[in-house]
């Protein structure tokens, strides 16, 4: 016992505690709320999704403070002073981080894929777009970051920088309305098992962070809607009289300028890309609404009365079910419009009670035999066409709601757009037109965010 004791003695003398200085202490807290509230939300695809499980998130980079690169100071800074040096610093390292990990895509996918013909050049061009093209943008960024900081490794002005630059960011039009085919794509080639087993080992590699190759290529979308929340926290940090002052408001009314631009051109790509892909059995079916819609609020799956699949997509104007035809592994998607499309303005919702079957009782077994049915909601029209009503059931009660609340908001926006083209004058009604564009596609572009807070 007494031989232990001196060991452990001895081994205590050797490590001794170590005290975190109060300026990195503070810095460690400061950062930690940032990260809670400004964690990166992507730009959400269209399709309708359930939760995650905690276990399928990635891994998280191990992250720096800027507290930690700064050794002394020469005067005192302030508790605020220090929280905005720790949000700029994130933003400084997130440009890092996003050039990493896009350069990492570029080097252990595009490249290996090609040489090893796992996909054709045409093929990978399509995947990735013009992802090259966003790495000089990034860096050249950063190396505007980098260069403002003093002697001390503080940032005096960052929203002069940041408003220069944000120009840039319009090259991710092209972009991000590429992905909505590019995710089709790519859907489409992991049935070919030379390309799900190499994209499997590259995710089980310890560099992936867990994460596949689709969330790589959106980690610029990600990237794009948190600069307009960093910049408001850097905002909150900002004291009176401080150079900053009028450049940072002004710098995160251009980025949100510039992300609702993104998000409504994003819209229109996908809105076109489905309505290609569907296939009508009667000429009736082609209803006006279809053509005229600009953007889809939301698609995915849902189950009839009768237990089949459908795949519904509620456009800005209409509602259209449809059964997924068998896909040819050259070919995009297809889609047999089911019944009659739902003109949005004549649409009526209803919220099923769990436990409650349809009108005909057909719910009742139709799913795994429980005569207690859940997460279901009725859609029916009235108008112009025959009457429909429709009994359909989600995958769960989050994905119900999701539902729900894109039908409600398209119901609402097609009746005020109608009642709008009805009582106002022709030049007035174009005017109308574009207000509703915009106020109906953002939302529905950051509906998605807002559901993972």
């Amino acid at each position: 016992v007494t031989k232990y004791k001196n060991k452990s003695a001895s081994v205590t003398g050797i490590i001794t505690p170590v005290k975190t200085p109060a300026l990195k202490r503070l810095g460690q807290s400061i950062q930690r709320s940032i990260s809670f509230r400004t964690e990166a939300r992507p730009l959400p695809p269209m399709p309708i999704r359930t939760r995650q499980k905690a276990s399928s998130f990635p891994r998280r980079r191990s992250s720096q403070l800027w507290s930690d690169t700064v050794d002394s100071m020469s005067h005192e800074l302030s508790t605020k002073e220090i929280k905005r040096q720790e949000i700029i610093y994130e933003l400084t390292q997130g440009e890092k981080q996003l050039i990493e990990d896009l350069s990492l895509v570029k080097k252990v996918y595009y490249e290996p894929m090609l040489k090893l013909d796992i996909m054709t050049e045409s093929e990978l061009g399509q995947i990735f777009g013009t992802l090259d093209s966003l790495i000089p943008l990034h860096e050249d960024l950063l190396a505007r970051l980098e260069g403002l900081r003093g002697a001390e490794k503080t940032v005096q002005e960052v929203g002069p920088t940041m408003m220069d630059w944000f120009p840039c960011l319009e090259a991710y039009i092209t972009y991000c309305c590429n992905q909505v085919g590019a995710k089709a794509l790519l859907d489409q080639k992991k049935q070919d098992r030379r390309v799900e087993h190499f994209l499997r080992l590259c995710q089980e590699s310890s560099f992936s962070r867990k994460l596949d190759l689709w969330n790589f290529l959106d980690l610029p979308r990600s990237r794009l809607v948190k600069y307009p929340l960093l910049l408001k926290e850097i905002q909150k940090s900002t004291p009176p009289e401080h150079p900053d002052e009028d450049a940072l408001p002004e710098a995160i009314e251009l980025i949100q300028k510039i992300i609702t631009e993104v998000n409504l051109k994003t819209g229109e790509a996908e809105c076109q890309f489905y309505r290609r892909g569907l296939c009508y059995s009667e000429d009736s079916q082609r209803v006006s609404e279809i053509q005229a819609s600009r953007f889809l609020y939301c698609h995915g799956e849902l189950k009839s009365t009768k237990g089949q699949k459908l795949h519904v997509f509620l456009f800005e104007l209409v509602l259209v079910l449809t059964r997924p035809l068998a896909q040819d592994r050259e070919g995009p998607a297809q889609f047999q419009v089911y019944r009659q499309p739902l003109p949005a303005a004549h649409l009526h919702l209803e919220d099923l009670p769990d436990g409650e079957p349809s009108s005909s009782g057909s719910f009742r077994g139709a799913f795994t035999g429980n005569d207690k049915v859940k997460n279901c909601f009725r859609v029916s029209t009235t108008g112009r066409t025959k009457s429909q009503s429709h009994s359909l059931q989600a995958n769960d009660s989050f994905n119900k709601q999701q539902w729900i609340s894109c039908l409600r908001q398209a119901m609402v926006q097609s009746r005020d757009r109608q009642a709008q083209t009805s009582h106002c004058k022709p030049s007035e009604r174009l005017r109308g037109s574009k207000v509703a564009k915009i106020h109906t596609t953002v939302y529905s572009c950051f509906k998605g965010i807002l559901c993972h807070f």
